[in-house]
């Protein structure tokens, strides 16, 4: 599908309604919708005139074929069900090809409307005037079927139903291009008739839908695939393949909208020996890519399309959708919305409904909004207009505080005893999401972990060092058990910059601990090492034994992880002694799982148990699950280091299930791993491939690269035996 006519989105403006067959139809006068007397018709002909006021077909029309099968469909039930009038609400944003899609539709099909074809441009979204009143639509149809000026009735109801009149009982298609509203077009539908009438708006018609009972068809932007062929269609294939990066370039600013890519189509068409890569580079900046997508007229200028949809809106909704195009990330969700806005929830709601009405924002799932790339440009450039810098940045503010509030929210469910920040009171109007359980937390970051990443990166732009490192280790715990780990290395680098930023050494040992306990984990252990001692130095400087202890913990973590067991040991211990001074059990019930597991590394097994099993009581006394997890997988350990395979199903499991019921996917597929190496020992090979394969998708999905190919080399291994057998 390409752009829409030229008289609602794109194109030169056509005549609103043209009469090319005028025939009298005698003998009648209409009042108050019924035909009583005489009417002053075109002279010249015995029978009913039969217009043919479709403009062109779209030359380059692509795909579209769900839609297009739609609305035969709608026409096929009628005309099998006896039904009269079938209307159909073709929907969607301005320069997503509603009128295109209605005309080459109606020209594949006016075979079946022998009685004629009426088409008019009611002006209902365009930069160029009002719209088009309904009565003035209303007698241009009469002049196209045939009934001459002195022949109208002065009163609009007696001209609607002198229209009506003369299209019942025919066969004939009206068209009813770029509607305002369901009242701009409901008195120009037909009444007890044979007609099919296709309505485009920019708006959602629901009064169509309800009262006349019309099919609603909404269009979204073209697929890849599609978008491709439209450019082809218009460059021509030779120059489209020998440029093939600017293609891609034009695909991607496009995004799918059928207007932009005609625009684009048209500016390379004017200059045919030009590169396709010189328009291509200057439509990478989305700073003026806008400015860029103009051919010169006003049907083909993007933003000029965009502002009469954006002016047709109330202000609070024309305010909130400029505030939408400044929010960061893909998408935004309701609540956040809310804080966005710094309105009533209430008001914010009713507002989202009229922008996704409008088909300016798209609700993809329940209670999540998308703009399109090229909306949010334009809403980006009113909000700087309409909006003061100061207002603008109190609106972000908000924003980011009700991610870091809500993730902060989060954290404290998944595990309210780690070491965690202190944060301010959020900004003014700002409403954090409530998040009362492990499940209701981690749905939440998940869903919106795309719009955290991105509230993190404007805090950076906009020097808000307190809430980047405050989001860093907000997430830490999230970023840990769903093995996101790329991005909490991201995470906490953005924090330590911001606490060095910030000036606090108070904030900066734990800074440097965030960043080192991820680079270990992902095998950078000598930056790990370096940032550790850093960490240490300003605990020990400032006296601050709970950061000397976690400071230790995570050197034992670091340790381990290159293999330096006797180190880790040593650092696990003075970490566990100086929880056990300070009292605190949850951090100590930590320490002796880590204890535990390098005791057991190293061979003292007794040590590992009687370890792990007070690091089992404790854990349960303090209702901590993901630590319990822990506790059983260090006694499944134990039983794979001396040969107990059968004790390491009996922790294994109950371990495997407490974390995929917590959602702790990064030491789900290390219980998994050694699930596999117990059956295989037992012989229950079946068992084993189960659980190495499950274990595999989880380090692969995580970029866990080493594990990933230790589990490969086992599912190899068992496949070679059971071959031999």
């Amino acid at each position: 599908m390409t752009t829409e006519h030229t008289t609602s989105d794109q194109d030169p403006p056509a005549p609103r309604v043209r009469n090319e067959v005028r025939a009298p139809v005698r003998g009648h006068v209409v009042q108050a919708g019924a035909i009583h007397g005489d009417v002053h018709l075109h002279p010249g002909r015995e029978h009913a005139a039969v217009p043919h006021q479709l403009p062109a077909a779209p030359r380059w029309f692509t795909g579209r074929a769900r839609e297009l099968a739609a609305l035969t469909a709608a026409l096929d039930e009628t005309a099998h069900s006896g039904a009269t009038v079938a209307i159909s609400a073709i929907g969607g944003a301005g320069g997503i090809g509603k009128t295109w899609l209605a005309l080459y539709w109606a020209h594949r099909h006016a075979d079946r409307f022998p009685d004629g074809q009426l088409f008019v441009d009611l002006r209902g979204f365009t930069p160029l005037g009002d719209p088009m009143p309904a009565g003035e639509a209303v007698r241009g149809f009469l002049h196209a079927l045939g009934v001459e000026p002195s022949g109208i009735p002065a009163d609009p109801d007696a001209q609607a139903g002198l229209y009506r009149s003369l299209v019942a009982d025919r066969r004939m298609l009206i068209v009813l291009d770029n509607a305002r509203d369901t009242t701009h077009v409901t008195p120009l539908l037909p009444g007890n008739s044979a007609c099919t009438v296709l309505v485009t708006s920019r708006r959602r018609l629901a009064g169509l839908v309800t009262t006349h009972g019309a099919r609603s068809l909404d269009l979204d932007v073209l697929p890849e695939a599609e978008a491709r062929q439209l450019l082809t269609a218009h460059l021509g294939p030779e120059r489209a393949a020998a440029e093939p990066d600017a293609i891609e370039a034009f695909l991607a600013c496009c995004a799918g909208l059928p207007l932009a890519l005609s625009i684009v189509a048209a500016r390379a068409t004017t200059h045919p020996g030009f590169p396709l890569s010189l328009l291509a580079e200057e439509l990478r900046d989305h700073t003026t890519r806008l400015d860029e997508l103009d051919a010169g007229e006003i049907p083909l200028n993007l933003r000029a399309v965009f502002s009469s949809s954006y002016h047709a809106l109330c202000p609070e909704a024309a305010a909130l959708l400029g505030l939408l195009g400044l929010a960061p990330g893909p998408d935004i969700s309701q609540p956040a919305a809310v804080s966005l806005a710094g309105l009533p929830a209430a008001r914010v709601r009713a507002l989202l409904r009229e922008l996704e009405t409008a088909h300016l924002l798209t609700q993809p799932a329940p209670g999540r909004y998308r703009l399109h790339d090229l909306i949010r440009l334009h809403a980006s450039e009113q909000a700087r207009h309409h909006h003061t810098e100061d207002s603008r940045d109190d609106a972000l503010r908000r924003l980011v505080d009700f991610y870091l509030h809500t993730a902060y929210t989060g954290d404290q469910v998944l595990d309210p005893h780690r070491e965690s920040v202190a944060l301010d009171a959020p900004a003014p109007g700002c409403r954090p999401h409530p998040l009362q359980d492990e499940a209701k937390a981690l749905a939440w970051l998940d869903a919106e972990h795309p719009g955290l990443l991105a509230a993190q990166r404007l805090a950076v732009e906009r020097g808000w060092h307190t809430q980047v490192w405050q989001l860093a280790s907000a997430l830490h715990t999230y970023h840990w058990r769903r093995g996101l780990l790329a991005d909490q290395v991201t995470f906490a680098r953005a924090g330590l910059a911001a606490a060095r930023q910030l000036g606090d050494s108070a904030l900066q040992a734990p800074a440097h601990r965030l960043l080192a306990e991820i680079c270990a984990l992902v095998g950078r252990h000598t930056e790990a090492l370096e940032h550790l001692h850093e960490a240490l130095t300003l605990a020990e400087r400032a006296g601050d034994l709970p950061s000397q202890a976690h400071t230790h913990r995570v050197l034992a973590w670091t340790w381990g992880q290159q293999g330096e067991i006797p180190s880790a040991l040593d650092h696990a211990t003075h970490s566990l002694s100086l929880f056990q001074a300070l009292d605190d059990q949850e951090w100590e019930a930590r320490g002796l799982n880590q204890a535990a597991w390098y005791s057991a590394q190293l061979g003292h097994f007794e040590q590992a148990r009687t370890h792990g099993e007070r690091a089992l009581l404790l854990h349960r006394r303090h209702q901590n699950r993901n630590g319990e997890a822990l506790s059983l997988s260090v006694h499944a350990y134990l039983g794979l280091c001396t040969g107990r395979h059968t004790q390491v199903l009996d922790y294994g499991l109950p371990a495997l299930a407490l974390f995929r019921d917590i959602g702790n996917t990064f030491y789900e597929a290390l219980v998994l791993d050694s699930l596999g190496q117990a059956h295989d020992a037992l012989g229950h090979h079946t068992q084993a491939r189960e659980a190495w394969q499950q274990a595999l998708e989880l380090y692969q999905a995580q970029h866990r690269s080493a594990e990933a190919e230790h589990v490969q080399q086992r599912l190899a291994g068992l496949a070679e035996r059971e071959r031999a057998v």
